[in-house]
């Protein structure tokens, strides 16, 4: 019987292990808040915008699902959250969790049809839900503000200390902690045996079936943890804001999120939080330098990624770390000096 390792061996190998991770989760908002505290805002955006990206990624790049209506589950959390707010119930944190329950919710009930169909059909099916969620709030103005938006948020301050002020500080905080506090969920959830049984599905869905597989439910429950996570994005950019605009609910938006998860790479635990941060940043620059014709830009680096990345930022980066890896043990092989064999036997 293997002895199991002490408490304390096995928590200095995590630490090891994710070390450099942990550092750069601390580093970021400390530099944002040290360098670049007049970019408060965007920070927000983006961090907001990854954790939708992250919840996409959920589907595509380990479930294989398609979907051109992921912006419906976003829009339902940031209306949810924008609801609450307007008729008396600021509390953000409770906020979240009823967005992402009632995001959670949608989910489950549309993922009875996308899952009877497959490719193609697939996409036409999520679009179509995607529309019509968007067109329902469009009409009732009464209820969402239609394409005015919807106004007069009052959000209460984080945890009854901390008011969200004008220049984003608490917004930023906020978003990021949560954002971190989902990508640790959503990490859990890949590394597990249901995040593993989803690669199977991605990869070979009949050969998962023919050994037991209930493919149909675990689908249905990536399906559900995707609309959740993106559900708690949009309730974070309500909440942020204080402003909610029928374009959440867009297809515009959910082509957006695809994009973004293209340019930092599906399947890619980072991707999109990467793609966001390179999506929106981008975003910001081009249109700065012309404010009408800023998509010219974005899609020609699309078209760049597809033709020449199509696994995205990271998935360059891996590939230029799987060519430098062989290099490297190359060389500290050679520099390794052979043991001469002892008489009579092998060294």
């Amino acid at each position: 019987m293997t002895p199991s390792c002490p408490p304390s061996t096995a928590e200095a190998g995590w630490l090891r292990r994710r070390g450099g991770e942990i550092a750069l989760w601390l580093a970021v908002p400390l530099a944002v808040a040290l360098f670049l505290p007049e970019y408060y805002l965007l920070a927000t955006h983006v961090a907001a915008l990854g954790l939708f990206a992250l919840s996409l990624d959920l589907l595509v790049g380990y479930a294989g699902l398609l979907s051109l209506g992921h912006a419906m589950f976003f829009g339902i959390g940031a209306y949810t959250a924008g609801l609450l707010a307007v008729h008396g119930w600021g509390e953000p944190i409770s906020g979240l969790l009823i967005a992402a329950l009632v995001a959670g919710l949608l989910g489950l009930i549309t993922s009875f049809a996308v899952l009877r169909v497959q490719h193609l059909a697939q996409l036409m099916v999520t679009l179509g839900f995607g529309l019509l969620v968007f067109e329902a709030a469009n009409r009732a103005r009464w209820l969402t503000g239609g394409d005015d938006g919807l106004q007069g948020m009052v959000v209460s301050p984080v945890l009854g200390m901390f008011e969200f002020d004008l220049f984003g500080q608490t917004a930023f905080f906020y978003t990021f902690v949560v954002l971190a506090l989902c990508f640790i969920v959503a990490t859990r959830i890949i590394d597990s045996p249901f995040g593993l049984t989803l690669e199977g599905l991605r990869e070979n869905p009949k050969r998962m079936a023919a050994i037991g597989t209930p493919t149909a439910a675990r689908l249905r429950q990536a399906y559900v943890f995707a609309a959740i996570f993106a559900g708690i994005a949009g309730a974070l950019m309500a909440q942020t804001s204080q402003f909610v605009a029928l374009e959440t609910l867009s297809f515009g938006l959910s082509a957006e999120v695809l994009i973004m998860l293209l340019l930092g790479g599906a399947g890619h635990r980072y991707g999109g939080l990467v793609g966001a941060a390179v999506f929106v940043i981008a975003r910001d620059l081009l249109s700065d330098l012309n404010p009408q014709y800023w998509q010219f830009g974005v899609g020609g680096v699309m078209v760049l990624v597809v033709l020449f990345a199509p696994g995205g930022v990271l998935g360059i980066l891996r590939s230029l770390r799987q060519r430098l890896m062989p290099v490297a043990r190359t060389s500290t092989t050679k520099a390794v000096p052979a043991t001469p064999a002892t008489k009579g036997g092998t060294a």
